[in-house]
């Protein structure tokens, strides 16, 4: 919901949907103490709300030869800030994800100024460093409880469900009207315009490309339908998920489409399964086995058979393929500090389009940025799964949270993030941390659960006095 706070609207997060929780045990924000996750109305962070918000408007702010733009200009102003709560430890200790974004950066600047000399390095080390480790920072330091990553979701999915409408009559019509609004008012780059797909537009929105447009939305879905669909009805949760894959869809690529079947196939497992706990242990146990059998005796590696099943055409298929191929041939030729901006190792009849997010940096700044890149991304995803003692609500933000982020661990196989759709990634990613600052309590005994449960069954007032059972959200 959006309240009026000094004269400001800021996005909150209505603690009617969620039950209170003893895991949130810092002061809430104004001066309030926080007597449990849900038990105060706290509003998202401005520069949370100001990073997601300048996203809407792609305007290229030019200062002699550097590129501003919103997000840039936000992170800018928040990245000694958040260094230093960092640093202070007033965002948690230190994690491995942290050291690992940290270097991963470090490296490609490194790596830049070996292949292309010190001088030129400057800038865009520079660039690497506010985009990917102040974006993840961001997050790291303004998303610190259930309040902060549901209101989080809520501004997502508003900013979703606004351009949806923008997106509809593009993909209809052909017109990018977002776009003419937004360089109207500043200039932004141009129009991208592609070969339409079932007689429709694909929609690129304010976004730079038709597939950075489904990438952003697809990334919402699974957090749309846990997290801001937790303790709603069936018809609401179903209304906002059906909002963010409608949006995602009209981008009619396969990368971000691909994403949206994988989340939906994820939210079924988990949904059928609801009552089993060790149903992602099953999941991940026949997965890693079928891995293992496609390996042994398939005559085409994994990566190829993922790469061209999730594809609109043959065509566009066994062209990542060729990326993948002659990507990682250049890689094993320039492993240490990569081709920088380079040419990189291929034919001459293929494009240097490298649509590959997590070959990308091993390609330009060698086999150690991207084994960074992947050691960041997972020191927050394994360890958030494996967190123990969480209660209900908290279950199903992470499942959601964990959901959404394989979907673009998938997708980043064959789509290449940048601008803007790169920072949210990178957002994302530190967007988990707090999962992992959660305190674990002892898991419940079960035995002297069923005998207070019979004993209250026993106590039960008639029919007619019990209040109604209220809904809850999947079970994580």
């Amino acid at each position: 919901m959006i309240e009026r706070r000094g004269g400001h609207g800021v996005l909150v997060a209505d603690a009617g949907h969620a039950p209170a929780t003893s895991v949130a045990s810092r002061p809430a924000r104004g001066g309030r103490r926080a007597r449990g996750i849900g038990s105060y109305k706290a509003a998202l962070p401005r520069p949370v709300f100001l990073f997601f918000v300048s996203i809407l408007f792609p305007w290229i702010i030019m200062l002699g030869p550097i590129r501003l733009s919103g997000y840039r200009m936000v992170l800018l102003a928040t990245i000694l800030p958040c260094l230093v709560m960092w640093l202070s430890g007033k965002v948690g200790r230190i994690r491995v994800a942290d050291i690992a974004m940290l270097f991963y950066c470090l490296w490609c600047g490194l790596a830049i100024a070996v292949v292309h000399g010190p001088g030129y390095a400057v800038e865009p080390a520079a660039i690497i460093f506010l985009e990917a480790f102040g974006s993840y920072l961001l997050a790291r330091c303004f998303i610190r409880n259930a309040d902060d990553f549901r209101n989080m979701v809520a501004l997502f999915f508003l900013i979703i469900a606004c351009l949806l409408p923008f997106a509809l009559v593009e993909t209809l019509t052909g017109r990018n009207i977002a776009l003419e609004i937004v360089r109207a008012i500043y200039p932004t780059f141009p129009d991208h315009p592609m070969e339409p797909r079932w007689g429709l537009r694909r929609v690129q929105t304010v976004f730079d490309h038709a597939i950075l447009f489904g990438v952003v939305c697809s990334s919402a879905f699974a957090l749309t339908h846990l997290v801001l669909g937790y303790g709603q009805s069936l018809a609401r949760r179903w209304f906002k998920s059906g909002i963010v894959f409608l949006a995602a869809f009209t981008s009619l690529s396969s990368g971000p489409l691909s994403g949206l079947v994988a989340q939906s196939l994820l939210l079924g497992w988990n949904w059928v399964l609801s009552g089993y706990p060790g149903r992602w242990r099953l999941l991940l146990t026949t997965a890693a086995g079928m891995a293992i059998f496609i390996e042994l005796f398939s005559n085409r590696s994994l990566p190829a058979i993922f790469i061209s099943y999730f594809a609109f055409n043959e065509g566009s298929g066994q062209y990542r393929l060729l990326i993948w191929t002659f990507g990682s041939e250049s890689v094993m030729n320039h492993p240490l500090f990569g081709v920088g901006f380079n040419r990189w190792d291929r034919p001459d009849w293929m494009s240097s389009s490298i649509d590959m997010f997590w070959l990308v940096d091993a390609i330009r700044h060698g086999l150690p940025a991207g084994l960074l890149i992947g050691l960041a991304f997972f020191a927050v995803l394994v360890p958030a799964a494996l967190k123990r003692g969480l209660d209900e609500r908290l279950q199903a933000y992470r499942t959601g949270y964990l959901i959404a982020m394989t979907g673009l661990f998938m997708v980043g196989w064959t789509v290449y993030f940048w601008n803007s759709t790169y920072v949210i990634f990178m957002f994302l990613v530190g967007a988990g941390v707090w999962f992992l600052d959660l305190p674990e309590t002892a898991e419940p005994d079960r035995s002297a659960s069923s005998r207070h449960r019979r004993a209250n069954t026993r106590r039960r007032p008639p029919r007619s006095h019990r209040p109604r059972r209220q809904e809850t959200a999947d079970n994580a």
